[in-house]
């Protein structure tokens, strides 16, 4: 599917094709190597692709968050991360595990449901937000 959508893409001078891989576990090897393949498939379709690789972590998640950064890391070559569901109680503090662990930088953050409410990632205001005033 990657490979069609990359193709139509190319058709219509697209700059962008966002593949969302929405739904796995890093519990369910079978997906994860499934992601893997997608991958493979974008990168014979087009040079260099994928450009991005980002893992979407639930704020929410806690340590979990981090083993499935780890698993994702390992089926794919990750660029970073979006953190969402900032907009609840949660703080989002497993993004401080993954940055020092995986290396990644978070990118991008969701405070809400609608595309205004992803925003980019701001080192400071988390910062302040994760500790209070």
């Amino acid at each position: 599917m990657v490979f069609d959508a990359i193709a139509a893409a190319q058709s219509r001078d697209a700059d962008v094709v966002i593949a969302d891989t929405a739904g796995r576990l890093h519990t369910h090897t079978n997906l994860m190597e499934e992601l893997s393949k997608v991958r493979r498939v974008a990168e014979k379709r087009l040079d260099g692709a994928p450009h991005e690789s980002l893992i979407v972590i639930d704020a929410t998640t806690g340590q979990n968050g981090l083993r499935q950064a780890q698993a994702f890391a390992q089926a794919v070559e990750l660029t970073g991360v979006v953190l969402t569901k900032l907009d609840g109680t949660a703080k989002g503090g497993i993004a401080l595990a993954i940055a020092s662990e995986l290396d990644l930088p978070v990118k991008l953050i969701g405070v809400g449901e609608g595309l205004e409410d992803l925003r980019p990632f701001d080192p400071n205001d988390f910062a302040e937000a994760l500790v209070g005033d």
